[in-house]
C-alpha cells in the first residue's frame, strides 16, 4: 500500500489485514504531534477519509480525551493526558503513557502538513 489517495474520489487505498494501533490512537497521536493540523492533513496522514476522521474526532470528544477551540478559521485541539484508556487490558495506562511512545517515535519521522513547529534534529 503506498497511501496516495485516488484522484476519482479523493479516498485513501483501504488497508487490508490487520494492525496493531486502532485509527482512534492513529488520530490522537497525530494531533498530539500537532494541535493545530486540520481534518484534512490528519485524515491523509492516518490513510482515512475525512468523514472517518470528524467521526473519531467527536467519539474522542464526546468521552472527554479531546476538547476543542476555534481560532479564526482553524481548530486547536487539546488533549487530556490523564484519561485511562478504555481497554481493560490497559487499566491503569493513561493517554499521556500512549502518547510517549507513539508520538516522540512519529515526530522523528514525520510531520504533518501545517505544522509550526521547529523541527526537531537527531
Amino acid at each position: 500500500m503506498n497511501g496516495v489517495s485516488e484522484p476519482n474520489n479523493g479516498v485513501p487505498e483501504p488497508h487490508t489485514g490487520w494492525t496493531f494501533l486502532t485509527n482512534h490512537a492513529r488520530v490522537l497521536a497525530a494531533i498530539a504531534d500537532n494541535h493545530h493540523a486540520r481534518i484534512r492533513d490528519i485524515a491523509a496522514h492516518c490513510r482515512l477519509t475525512e468523514r472517518a476522521v470528524q467521526k473519531i474526532i467527536s467519539d474522542l470528544e464526546r468521552d472527554g480525551y479531546l476538547s476543542h477551540t476555534r481560532e479564526g478559521r482553524t481548530n486547536t485541539y487539546q488533549i487530556d493526558p490523564s484519561k485511562i484508556l478504555r481497554h481493560p487490558a490497559e487499566a491503569g495506562l493513561t493517554v499521556a503513557s500512549l502518547l510517549s511512545l507513539l508520538v516522540q517515535d512519529e515526530a522523528d519521522r514525520t510531520t504533518l502538513p501545517g505544522d509550526r513547529r521547529p523541527h526537531r534534529t537527531a
